[in-house]
């Protein structure tokens, strides 16, 4: 039986992806901080599921991870999912906090955990799918640093496919759109109605749309590489340039 760690797995693309990828046949680690939602996770999922309470800015516990014995010890797929998005403001009227708070979780996080990770991943032969997203490639005004960390995931991708060419090891970097899940309400502050006034009428993807994608992609054939997949609803597009005229 194969076994995938994911991490982010309380809410979201991440406890859909657990329930995809125990649905199929696999063992799950599900990494996250809210002790309590994993613990349900558990419960539904059974002995397949393996939780684990993480704070991806724990650098010392990230490396635990690799020391995991028995059953658990094998990872033939990490997938990458943790990640947040500060306040929507303009970086001059930012506090610092939150945006450091993005960067050690979104970059440094997912660094140390990969680079942990490696030497089973390797032994594997597996398979490592990062969360990127749109927001990586098409800029908005408000999101510097997230679409910036998400940049980062995406050329991080491609290079540790450079750096690990022959060993047989697989790097995707999934590049979301709009998709309804808890991500803008813990943005927001927990502002329900400015979420879903975000998502009215629009029809966005859903946790087990790319739930299902993340498995389809763990699971394609050994010697097939997916190095990018961008999804977005059929109802977003992009934006215009933005103009700013003389007064």
């Amino acid at each position: 039986m194969k076994t995938c760690l994911i991490t982010g797995a309380t809410a979201g693309i991440g406890a859909a992806s657990a329930r995809a990828f125990v649905g199929a046949g696999w063992r799950v680690v599900g990494t996250g901080r809210r002790v309590e939602r994993l613990q349900g996770l558990q419960e539904e999922l059974g002995s397949a599921f393996l939780p684990l309470a993480v704070d991806m800015t724990d650098l010392d516990r990230l490396q635990e991870l690799a020391r995991l014995e028995g059953e658990w010890s094998r990872v033939d797929c990490l997938i990458n999912n943790a990640g947040l998005a500060p306040p929507m403001a303009d970086l001059q009227d930012s506090a610092w906090d939150p945006l450091k708070t993005v960067l050690d979780t979104n970059v440094t996080g997912l660094v140390a955990l990969t680079r942990a990770l490696l030497p089973k991943l390797i032994e594997a032969r597996g398979a490592i799918i990062n969360l990127s997203s749109v927001a990586g490639t098409y800029p908005y005004r408000g999101g510097a640093v997230y679409g910036a960390t998400k940049a980062f995931v995406r050329q991080f991708s491609l290079m540790l496919r450079n750096d690990l060419a022959g060993t047989g090891v697989r790097v995707t970097s999934i590049e979301p759109g709009m998709a309804e899940t808890e991500f803008t309400l813990v943005r927001n502050g927990g502002d329900q109605a400015a979420s879903d006034a975000l998502y009215a009428g629009l029809e966005p993807m859903t946790s087990e749309d790319l739930a299902e994608t993340i498995l389809w992609v763990a699971s394609r054939p050994p010697h097939l590489n997916i190095n990018t997949l961008e999804l977005m609803p059929t109802r977003q597009s992009w934006a215009g340039f933005a103009m700013t005229r003389n007064a």
